[in-house]
């Protein structure tokens, strides 16, 4: 009877116990999530022209995004051009550091964009990039 209960202690004891692993991969997934940087689109397939000398941004936080029918997109919905400036406000009192980047389409106008920077700029943004495809 009583090396049945030894060899029942031993067959226990041969696992290893796994739950501090366990809390540990948990407490790393939800510190990823609170951290990670989620990417936004603007809500539109834009066609961006080549370039030469394209640099990459950083912390570009406000995607603006010209069709090539003139069709403005932000935040995944349509807006009118005389409803950038209200938004980009918006965007920039949730990241101040953020810049805004035009996703223009290489057929649009340079009208449309011009209007686009100038309510931009009107919003007190002064760090505006158009986006364009690297050309290597």
């Amino acid at each position: 009877m009583r090396r049945s209960l030894i060899s029942q202690a031993v067959e226990e004891k041969d696992e290893p116990n796994i739950t501090p692993m366990l809390d540990v991969v948990f407490i790393l997934l939800i510190f990823f999530i609170v951290t990670a940087n989620f990417i936004k689109e603007p809500g539109l397939e834009i066609n961006r022209p080549d370039s030469e000398t394209a640099e990459v941004t950083e912390n570009a936080a406000i995607l603006i995004a010209i069709g090539s029918a003139g069709e403005i997109y932000m935040d995944g919905r349509r807006i009118d051009v005389r409803q950038v400036k209200a938004n980009v406000i918006r965007m920039i009192a949730e990241n101040p550091q953020g810049t805004v980047v035009i996703q223009a389409d290489e057929k649009s106008t340079a009208d449309t964009i011009i209007d686009v920077m100038d309510e931009v700029r009107e919003a007190g943004v002064v760090d505006i990039s158009i986006a364009s495809e690297p050309n290597f």
